[in-house]
């Protein structure tokens, strides 16, 4: 969510960062909105404290014109009566008054604040413009030692490459068919060393996060509340890619839904925390299964491994202090581990600078990684498989995680998030690109420990 104040100081920052992300806001009805609601706040506020004040003088007052009434003349009396009426009548007008306010505000906010909920981040500065993923700009990209994507497959390997599709049917590794039986379309079933490389890859991302990269290891829940979601960001843009799971109809004072990634229960630990200035940042990853509805995605990617409705992820979460060049830092940061990993595992890749059109709702900055996959369209292509992401305040003013800061001043802290590892798409490039000509599939080296040492996958 936005600082209001910041809104009401440049409205037109924000006009020009949803419109920069091709994103509809009905900025004419929340200024209108905002202004009566602060005019209604500002009277209240005057209510209230008139109340509080006459709470703790019309006592007395009315004490001493009581006093007075006793001894008073004839033509005294009358005023004093009148006195006394008008002094015990006003409390009862102010409460009503105040009754009447607070029911225009009540009126008011809820169509405020979900406007203000639909507010996107604005874009950084830095962040190149551009209406969406063609905009893009590669950073960077590496490839392994004696390996060149810029040629056909069979002309850096001598063979040419099955798809992934190919290589899990012939390996044993995954049941499509059971999958879609029991679930329905884009659902899987993961088969012998298909279900222990699936887990080889995660725990080794894990670990290494861990061990290597100083991440205390957290396990959320992956069902929660909808605060949970709209406090992360993902309500109400991201709303029609959530499960949802209606208890309230079973008798529960609250809905459930499914997450679509582990950052959603790592953010939410803190909600509505002051955290001290010294436990700063904060470094989570998790482990968790993740679920997608993958709305609006018919026709795209629906074969194989790629786009699925549950997955497994690493997932990484800093939250730091809220500082623009500490937020940079922990962003390369995290951006550095993911390309360790890749290249532990002799994977191909290259970093995206996402343009502001194919920036979420909540990213001020987002770098997209993604993998070379051989059998991916005609002769291979990339594909995504991790994102990086700087949100500034965003999602911590949305769950009011906060800090103190040096001064004592309370503020809304930084957030970043990232993929370690994302399974079993991941299995995509680890598949095609360590495949052999014989069919089988050499396991990378740090994935070996985690398959009871073995080196290769067999073909059947």
């Amino acid at each position: 969510m936005i600082d209001i104040k910041a809104f009401r100081e440049d409205p037109d920052r924000f006009v020009r960062g949803a419109a920069e992300k091709q994103m509809s806001v009905d900025f004419d009805r929340l200024s209108t909105l905002d202004e009566q609601r602060r005019a209604v706040l500002i009277e209240l506020e005057q209510k209230r404290a008139e109340q509080n004040r006459l709470g703790k003088e019309s006592g007395p007052r009315i004490g001493k014109l009581k006093g007075q009434l006793k001894s008073a003349s004839e033509g005294d009396r009358a005023e004093l009566l009148k006195a006394l009426v008008d002094l015990e009548a006003t409390p009862v007008r102010l409460k009503s008054e105040i009754a009447a306010l607070e029911q225009v505000l009540a009126e008011i906010e809820p169509t405020w604040y979900a406007i203000l909920l639909t507010v996107p981040q604005p874009p950084a500065a830095d962040v190149p413009r551009g209406k969406g993923s063609d905009d893009n700009i590669e950073v960077r990209r590496w490839n392994p030692a004696g390996f060149d994507n810029g040629v056909p497959f069979a002309q850096s390997r001598g063979f040419a490459p099955k798809t992934h599709q190919e290589l899990v049917r012939s390996l044993g590794l995954v049941d499509f068919e059971r999958g879609v039986k029991m679930s329905g379309t884009r659902h899987y079933v993961l088969t012998g060393m298909g279900m222990r490389l699936h887990q080889a890859i995660l725990r080794y991302a894990l670990d290494f996060m861990a061990d290597q990269r100083g991440f205390q290891p957290i396990g959320v829940p992956v069902i929660v509340r909808e605060e949970c979601m709209i406090g992360t960001g993902f309500f109400p843009a991201g709303r029609e890619q959530a499960y949802h799971l209606e208890e309230s109809k079973r008798g529960s004072n609250h809905d459930l839904f499914l997450t679509g990634t582990g950052e959603v229960g790592l953010m939410g630990l803190h909600a509505d925390e002051i955290i001290p200035i010294d436990a700063l940042p904060l470094k989570y990853v998790t482990l968790s299964t993740c679920f997608r509805r993958e709305a609006g995605a018919a026709g795209k990617d629906t074969a194989g491994l790629y786009r699925i409705h549950q997955f497994d992820k690493v997932e990484q979460v800093v939250v730091c202090k809220a500082d623009d060049a500490q937020s940079r830092a922990w962003h390369a940061t995290m951006l550095e581990s993911v390309e360790m990993i890749l290249q532990s595992l002799d994977l191909p890749y290259r970093l995206l600078q996402c343009c502001t059109g194919d920036l979420g709702v909540k990213n001020e900055d987002m770098i997209d990684v993604e993998c070379w996959m051989p059998g991916r369209g005609d002769g291979g292509a990339y594909g995504e498989t991790h994102s990086a992401s700087r949100l500034g305040d965003y999602q911590c003013r949305r769950l009011n995680l906060r800090y103190k800061d040096e001064q004592g001043r309370m503020t809304h802290a930084y957030a970043l998030n990232n993929t370690v590892v994302a399974s079993p798409r991941i299995l995509i490039p680890l598949l095609e690109m360590h495949q052999n000509a014989d069919g089988s599939v050499t396991i990378p080296v740090p994935l070996r420990c985690h398959m009871g040492g073995r080196e290769r996958i067999e073909a059947r």
